[in-house]
């Protein structure tokens, strides 16, 4: 099967780590800057860095993005760079198209020029942190399409001790556990009976399974429901 290739255009410090993290993922990914030194840094790590004028079509094309399915266009010291790199791209002809945004207006006109998604890393990990500050007990959250959300959270305490049936959640919140993970005390006889915490998932668990304290619940519902069981967890 064909590796899938992307191209990351700006390098600074969303570009550089998101170029490396798709490696990680063993995709192919061309790098596009037009700073020498970030170019040369990154070189040893993905598959092509090239020193480009990301505003100059015809040296897009040379570079060969036409021949990517996606771009991430990371460009954050000018939009006007930035839309004219997304503009290029688009004629070039990549199909999916990711343009990190520094704001609405951006955002706009990165729509309008065809941008299959726009991303906002500083306003996304503002809110991230506010609300691990205001929720602590709520571990992660993602949005699996308009209306539905998948949320990690640790169990609250009016659950301990209940299995899934007997907890009602289902019923009371309108969502589904669809995982559990436990976090289990071992005692490692190496280090004078210190405890080491050991992680077990119960995938898909049954009406039967308890929860208890400590535990993680994975759950999936309508966000209007989430936010009910959320506000129960925090009250916890």
């Amino acid at each position: 099967m064909r590796r899938r290739q992307f191209v990351v255009i700006g390098l600074g410090t969303f570009g550089y780590n998101v170029a490396l993290e798709l490696i990680k993922k063993n995709m192919q990914v061309l790098c596009i800057d037009n700073n020498y030194e970030i170019v040369n840094r990154i070189s040893n790590f993905v598959t092509q860095a090239l020193v480009v004028d990301a505003t100059d079509e015809n040296a897009m094309e040379d570079a060969g993005i036409a021949d990517c399915d996606s771009a991430v266009i990371s460009i954050g010291e000018s939009i006007e760079t930035s839309i004219l790199a997304t503009l290029i791209v688009k004629e070039l002809g990549v199909k999916n198209i990711i343009v990190k945004s520094s704001s609405q207006w951006h955002s706009k006109v990165a729509a309008r020029l065809g941008a299959s998604s726009i991303v906002y890393p500083e306003f996304e990990m503002a809110k991230k942190l506010v609300d691990s500050i205001m929720t602590p007990n709520i571990l992660e959250q993602i949005k699996l399409s308009k209306d539905y959300n998948l949320v990690e959270v640790v169990a609250p305490r009016e659950v301990w001790g209940k299995t899934i049936r007997s907890s009602d959640i289902r019923n009371r919140y309108g969502i589904n556990i669809i995982a559990i993970r436990k976090q289990i005390p071992i005692t490692n006889e190496n280090e004078q009976g210190g405890i080491d915490i050991k992680e077990e998932v119960n995938m898909l668990p049954g009406p039967d399974d308890e929860i208890n304290q400590n535990d993680i619940l994975v759950v999936i519902g309508l966000e209007k429901a989430l936010v009910k069981f959320k506000k129960m967890v925090k009250d916890n």
